[in-house]
């Protein structure tokens, strides 16, 4: 596994304000590369994710991005109804990406979110475990092959952001909850029935198709989740705190002196 680097900042914005300018000139210089066509990017939702998206929308560097060659992913989202407010790519739209659809500079086509439940309030509620199993796999499987589509047979992103919930969960990989043990490599999403977070269904990246990116950065704030990030430092690979398993090319923890209380 790659060796953890740690930063800390001293409150939760100063914290969204240095992701937000590390994430826009890595991709600025991504782009920079000779050869280099596009750069793709998994986003977080929640709290410190949204406040990302705002202090990005805010910096000067946004203006500096070439975003047409820019695509859009999901480490994981909640599998409800694609104009439900719980969506991680709704809350996306209206705080980040949205405006820059709007006005030309990303192409609609570069946004790939997950996939949304289309069945009705009835089915879903008249659905067995195993029926409701079924149509995860298949999402899960259509979100794959896109990777695949899109970025090759042994697809990577080249950033992975991740926040962090006071279980120690990131993407929706749950304490004790199986998906996080995954480490079948042509396994990339997977579905999760039952989530302990509502709302219970939801479409997760795996650690293996997480651990090829090239930068992973695992994110979070306030003293809420010291005991959370304790957890995941205390030991590489604990399914009893799944964040300990973030892995990537390069591995950073962005957190601020409220989360790093514990350490």
């Amino acid at each position: 596994m790659t060796e953890r680097k740690t930063v800390v900042y001293p409150n939760p914005q100063v914290l969204a304000e240095a992701v937000a300018a590390r994430t826009l000139l890595t991709i600025i210089d991504l782009l920079a590369e000779p050869n280099r066509k596009r750069v793709d990017i998994a986003v977080t939702g929640g709290t410190d994710g949204n406040r990302v998206f705002a202090a990005m929308n805010a910096s000067p560097l946004n203006d500096a991005v070439d975003w047409s060659r820019v695509h859009v992913w999901w480490g994981d989202e909640r599998f409800v109804a694609a104009d439900d407010d719980d969506r991680n790519a709704k809350q996306a739209r209206e705080a980040w990406y949205g405006a820059l659809v709007e006005s030309g500079r990303m192409p609609a086509a570069n946004i790939h979110a997950m996939p949304a439940d289309t069945r009705g309030a009835e089915e879903i509620a008249a659905a067995s475990p195993e029926q409701t199993d079924a149509v995860l796999a298949e999402a899960a499987a259509e979100y794959q092959r896109e990777l695949i589509e899109q970025l090759g047979s042994e697809p990577a992103l080249d950033i992975a952001m991740f926040g962090v919930g006071p279980d120690a969960h990131f993407a929706s990989l749950f304490p004790d909850h199986g998906e996080v043990e995954i480490d079948d490599p042509h396994v990339l999403v997977a579905g999760v029935r039952d989530s302990p977070k509502p709302p219970p269904l939801r479409l997760t990246l795996t650690v293996p198709m997480i651990a090829r990116s090239k930068h992973t950065w695992v994110f979070t704030s306030e003293e809420r989740k010291a005991g959370a990030v304790k957890a995941a430092f205390a030991q590489r690979n604990n399914p009893h705190a799944p964040s300990s398993y973030a892995d990537g090319e390069e591995l950073l923890w962005l957190i601020d002196e409220g989360a790093a209380s514990k350490l």
